[in-house]
């Protein structure tokens, strides 16, 4: 595996969206607005920021 890393960004409060994308929100570590983490770039991760895409940011 190779450890590339991307940092996520969540922009956009998750208040009035569905229950699945809130807990997807916290699955990628993101607590509160303009909070930022790095995480691996793996397939399960890009498909949680693909699910919210709307509320994050993502810098490779």
């Amino acid at each position: 595996m190779s450890d590339k890393k991307i940092k996520v960004t969540l922009v956009k409060s998750v208040i009035g969206t569905k229950q699945s994308h809130r807990a997807t929100v916290r699955g990628l570590g993101l607590r509160r607005l303009n909070h930022s983490v790095e995480l691996a770039d793996t397939p399960e991760v890009r498909g949680m920021i693909n699910k919210v895409s709307y509320l994050v940011k993502c810098e490779g």
